[in-house]
């Protein structure tokens, strides 16, 4: 059976049905008894394979719960207009409730994954304020990824707004269950677009089938609410929460600022730059960010 295989048709303990019906696809490790569960969120077009390096540098001893988006690995698609962040914020309340109903939290998310807790923050208040007790957001964004051009100048950047909106509304209507394209193509726009110097062939390839396995439509109407993500003013829910910001400097989707800003309504957290680094820091600096997730959970325990 293959890996796909293997998401798709998951074992009881590795499902999860959300009040909505959509079916995910969850990972759980670590000793059930830990005194701290750490939660991740993975990002856009990718599922929780992204945490792998990360999970592998944290060791044994810590409790990780992870799963797949509504739409991406192993879960269902998102059916049409679930495709939203506030939705994932619902199906990650829930998830806790269901598999971590007690105990202290914490959260992690990149990119999309790192919207999705500030979702969190906003539609659930009491649940972050009676059980998060450290967040990571890595490599994402409070705002404004209307206007991101990819790191391209001019006319080439307005156009790539464009463009980018235009491939959204074409996934959002698709009907496939897969995206027609190449590995090779994928790779290729993987390596220039989401990481920074020098990465590893075999990363490249993990984030490039990973986009492969994921529901085009649900990706397509995942883009425009990323275009529309406006939570700033929700990260002040996690003020007094110990916290981590982490950024590529490379980043052309999550740009350098964005983390800024996110920094700046978290005035207490730790906010960690790498010269190099791109978009995929789960993957590029995976034993860099353990690090930090790490200190987060040994903090709490």
């Amino acid at each position: 059976m293959t890996t796909v295989e293997r998401l798709r048709h998951p074992a009881r303990e590795h499902r999860f049905v959300t009040s909505d019906g959509c079916a995910l696809h969850v990972e759980a490790s670590g000793p059930a008894d830990a005194a701290v569960t750490l939660v991740l969120v993975h990002g856009w077009t990718q599922d929780h394979r992204t945490w792998d390096g990360v999970v592998a540098a944290l060791g044994p001893g810590t409790r990780v719960l992870r799963y797949d988006l509504r739409g991406h690995g192993g879960s269902a698609p998102a059916r049409r207009g679930t495709a939203t962040i506030p939705r994932l914020a619902d199906d990650l309340a829930e998830l806790i409730a269901a598999r971590v109903p007690s105990g202290p939290i914490v959260l992690a998310g990149h990119s999309m994954g790192g919207m999705t807790v500030m979702a969190l923050a906003e539609r659930h208040p009491e649940l972050v304020a009676s059980r998060v007790v450290g967040a990571a957001f890595v490599a994402t964004s409070s705002g404004q990824m209307d206007r991101i051009t990819l790191g391209l100048p001019g006319l080439a950047g307005e156009f790539s707004v464009r463009f980018e909106r235009r491939i959204a509304k074409a996934l959002a209507h698709r009907r496939g269950e897969r995206l027609p394209l190449s590995p090779a193509l994928v790779r290729s726009g993987a390596r220039f677009l989401v990481f920074g110097e020098h990465p590893r062939r075999a990363d490249v390839r993990l984030v490039a089938d990973q986009l492969l396995c994921a529901h085009p439509a649900s990706l397509g109407e995942f883009q425009d609410a990323i275009s529309t993500h406006d939570r700033r003013v929700a990260l002040a829910a996690l003020r007094g929460v110990p916290a981590v910001v982490l950024a590529g400097e490379k980043d052309r989707l999550c740009p350098l600022p964005h983390a800024k800003v996110i920094a700046d309504e978290l005035p207490d957290a730790e906010f960690v730059r790498y010269p190099g680094a791109g978009h995929m820091l789960p993957q590029e600096r995976a034993g860099e960010v353990a690090v930090r997730i790490g200190a987060l959970v040994r903090k709490s325990s």
